[in-house]
Parts: C-alpha cells; sequence; structure tokens
C-alpha cells in the first residue's frame, strides 16, 4: 500500500497565491469592462481615478504618479478640460501652476460608472452563486482584508 502524496503546506499556500493573483487580476479586467466614462481611452480614465482618490493635482504630478512624461499626460488633461471633466484653477501656494480637479460632471460620472460596476458584481454573485456560495464568498473578503491590511 503506498502512502498518499501530500503537499507541504508551503506549496498549498504557494498555489492559492498564484491562483488568488491570475483571478483577482481576471476579476479587475472584468470590472474595467464595466467603466463606462463616454468611450474615454484608459489613459484618461486614469488620470480621473487619479484626482479622484488623491485630490486636486499639477500636470507634472499626474504625469509622475501615471509614470509618464508631462508632454504626453498635458495631452490628456488637455483633453479632459475640453470635455468638461476636469478644470484648472491657480495653485494658491505657486500661481504659476494649476490645479487640476474633477468638475462635478465628471464626479456623476465617476459615480454612476462605481455603481455599474458594484451592479454587475451583484448580479454575478446573486446569479452565479447558490446561498451557501455567497455566504462562503462573504467569509473570504474578510480574510482578504486580513491580507491586505497587514
Amino acid at each position: 500500500m503506498s502512502k498518499p502524496s501530500v503537499k507541504p503546506a508551503g506549496a498549498d499556500a504557494m498555489a492559492t497565491a498564484v491562483e488568488l493573483r491570475v483571478l483577482v487580476g481576471k476579476l479587475r479586467r472584468r470590472l474595467r469592462e464595466q467603466i463606462n466614462l463616454g468611450g474615454l481611452p484608459w489613459s484618461q480614465v486614469s488620470v480621473i481615478g487619479h484626482l479622484e482618490r488623491d485630490g486636486p493635482a499639477t500636470v507634472t504630478a499626474l504625469a509622475h504618479a501615471e509614470g509618464m512624461r508631462p508632454q504626453s499626460m498635458g495631452a490628456n488633461v488637455a483633453a479632459l478640460l475640453e470635455a468638461g471633466l476636469l478644470r484648472g484653477t491657480p495653485d494658491p501656494d505657486d500661481g504659476r501652476r494649476t490645479l487640476l480637479s474633477l468638475t462635478p460632471a465628471c464626479r456623476k460620472l465617476v459615480k454612476a460608472s462605481r455603481a455599474a460596476r458594484e451592479d454587475w458584481l451583484f448580479q454575478a454573485i446573486q446569479t452565479r452563486l447558490a446561498p451557501k456560495e455567497q455566504a462562503q464568498l462573504a467569509r473570504a473578503v474578510d480574510l482578504l482584508k486580513r491580507l491586505v491590511e497587514s
């Protein structure tokens, strides 16, 4: 009689880590597909996301945060300004610089887009998972919170 093959705990944890990373990536892509910001290119959506998360910033700061040249960021910002999604105001610390922020119309669009993504996820959970699986998922979310908060 042969012994059953037993994986070391570290190998199980590594396999789980790899699978989790892949699944989180797929979930992010699916949620990105649900973003509806008027057909804006991803580079402009990213700028809006940065300003929404971190507040007003200069073109240079945005370029640095996004890992691009200020000239390239300037083109993205110009398109967003023209679309009425951003506004520029003089920096109170240095009037030569312009601080960019989201307009109320842009905030409304972001809120609607976020609601659409949350609705998509809610519908997916409701239609694809049985009640017991939904409870398991809720417990898994608590575990994931512990991973990212440590």
